[in-house]
């Protein structure tokens, strides 16, 4: 099947208008809508041509992207998750319009537990981020996809790469996260206890 047999998708311009007016009065600067930014948040190397979102907003909080993903939820307009922009499979393209949800701002490492091999992290955090601050307690972030890619974008696409063979994939190494659903709200996939772990959760 060709790329021109499929059906376009379709833009929701009403709705797509009611979100930028709603989040441009939210996030002011936080907002962008210029050409170049939105350009950059769709990059890609396919063969598909770049389509890119109608806005980006810049998150810093969970809250902040609950309030992006129920205003678009409220009037039918897509979102698209971004981190670095290191995907080139087309991840990031918007056929529908919408609005790419930048996570770099949240780049924080929220806690090492050396003794217990984890960690809790922000998923605008890159891997080269991660093991430098590990550096000084003899422990590393295994997954090597290749490029500097933020862990949200890793575990959203379960990165492996060349050290997978002996550490695992993206799905070997993550043990809960917190994901923010279609409706606005938010589901926590599990703890950091073990699975081999003895005694109550």
């Amino acid at each position: 099947m060709a790329l021109s047999d499929l059906n376009p998708v379709e833009r929701n311009e009403e709705g797509i208008a009611a979100v930028l007016g709603i989040l441009k009065q939210r996030f002011g600067e936080r907002f962008q809508t210029g050409e170049a930014i939105r350009g950059q948040h769709a990059h890609t190397t396919t063969y598909i041509p770049t389509q890119a979102p109608d806005g980006v907003a810049f998150v810093e909080t969970t809250e902040d992207v609950q309030e992006i993903v129920r205003a678009c939820a409220a009037h039918r307009v897509p979102v698209i998750a971004f981190g670095v922009g290191s995907s080139l499979e087309g991840h990031t393209n918007a056929p529908g319009g919408g609005i790419s949800i930048d996570t770099s701002r949240m780049n924080r490492i929220l806690a090492v537990n050396p003794q217990d091999l984890d960690c809790t992290v922000e998923p605008g955090v890159t891997r080269e981020d991660l093991n430098r601050h590990l550096r000084d307690t003899g422990l590393f972030f295994p997954i090597d996809p290749g490029a500097n890619a933020s862990l949200g974008g890793m575990a959203a696409t379960r990165a492996s790469g060349t050290n997978a063979v002996r550490y695992g994939t993206m799905r070997e190494n993550v043990l809960s996260l917190t994901a923010v659903m279609a409706d606005g709200e938010t589901v926590t996939t599990g703890k950091r206890a073990k699975k081999s772990s003895a005694g109550y959760d």
